[in-house]
This record gives C-alpha cells, sequence and structure tokens, in this order.
C-alpha cells in the first residue's frame, strides 16, 4: 500500500480528495491535514510514503513544507496539488524538493496516477504549467523584495513594513522601488499584486 498524507485547508476538498483516493486498490490515507504548521508532525508521526499538498494554508504554505519535509523527512515524496497553477509556484516548488505538481481541476485517475509516478522516482508536473514556467523565467525579485512586498500586499504603511521586518524606512522604500521597477508597475499595490500573479510571493 502506498501511505499517503492529505494536507488541505478546505474540509470539503479533502474529504472528497481522501474518498476518492480511498477507492484506489494500493492507496491508503494516513492522515489528514488541514493546517501547514501541523504537517510535518504528522509526517515524521505516521511516516507516509507520499505527501499531498495544497501551498496556501494556514500557518505554513505548502511550499515551505515541501522544503521542511525535503530536509526532516526525505524517504516522503512530495506531490503539490492546488488551485493556483502559477510558474513561479512551479520553479518554488521543484527549488523546495517536490516530486510533482498538478492544478486541481485534473481528473482524479491522474492524480492516482501521479502519485503512483512520484513514488517510483519520476518527475509529475502538469505539463501546460510546465510551458508557462519556462516562457515566465525566474523571479525577479530578491527574497528580502519579495518579504517587504508581501507586507506591502496587505496594506501596511513604509513604517508599519520598516518595524515588522526590522529595517529603516528609507531601506523599505528602497527595495519597495526596485520591486516597483522590476515588476514594471506603477505602484507597490500593483508591484504585490503581478508578483502574487506569477507566484513569486
Amino acid at each position: 500500500m502506498i501511505r499517503v498524507l492529505l494536507a488541505e485547508d478546505q474540509g470539503m476538498m479533502r474529504g472528497a480528495l481522501a474518498l476518492l483516493l480511498g477507492l484506489e486498490p494500493d492507496i491508503e490515507i494516513v492522515a489528514q491535514i488541514a493546517a501547514g504548521d501541523e504537517v510535518l508532525d504528522a509526517a515524521l508521526a505516521e511516516r507516509p510514503d507520499v505527501a499531498l499538498l495544497d501551498i496556501e494554508m494556514p500557518g505554513r504554505s505548502g511550499l515551505d513544507v515541501a522544503a521542511d519535509l525535503r530536509d526532516r523527512l526525505p524517504s516522503c515524496q512530495v506531490l503539490i496539488l492546488t488551485t493556483f497553477g502559477r510558474p513561479g509556484y512551479l520553479r518554488r516548488a521543484m527549488e523546495a524538493g517536490a516530486a510533482g505538481f498538478l492544478v486541481k481541476d485534473g481528473p482524479v485517475e491522474e492524480l492516482a496516477q501521479a502519485v503512483r509516478k512520484v513514488l517510483a522516482g519520476e518527475k509529475v508536473i502538469d505539463p501546460a504549467l510546465a510551458a508557462a514556467a519556462l516562457s515566465a523565467g525566474a523571479s525577479p525579485l530578491t527574497d528580502r523584495e519579495r518579504e517587504v512586498l508581501a507586507v506591502a500586499a496587505d496594506g501596511a504603511t513604509v513604517a508599519d513594513i520598516a518595524s515588522r521586518l526590522h529595517l529603516s524606512e528609507s531601506t523599505v522604500r528602497n527595495y519597495l522601488s526596485s520591486a516597483i521597477s522590476k515588476t514594471g508597475t506603477r505602484n507597490r499595490i500593483e508591484a504585490a499584486r503581478t508578483a502574487r500573479h506569477n507566484g513569486w510571493l
């Protein structure tokens, strides 16, 4: 049996995926998790073969959790399953050690087959997303620019951002200006929107 941990914050989606995958004769769902910050403990306790992770979850993102699992439980293969098929997310997932990346609108048979393939050591990537990721290229933002832009996206003032990230206000302005320039936008709200759309945040 292939032991699968399922991490998805939407209860109905999580239940449906568990039910459908559980119908497969060779797949057993050993844990269902609703929050990203609970995945690692559950994975270390259950030792799944495959972790099926959503990206946007409370606590920690699936991308962060993928990196945690790579470091703490390397025998567990990670398959990202998300609504958000963004090129930057795909690139970040692969950098975090994910073996697969699929969007949620595919058939369940494809998902079950992907679970088997990643366990066998194959990479499974949504083809349309792979093409988009290649054409989009890597994020032009530095880690610090991403961090500043992510806080700015919530409507924080320069003073708020500076306080939260322990930076001077002039440094925050410089990072925001650089991020706006690199994203080809007019202001930090547009820059954050563009960065989020591309999966850079």
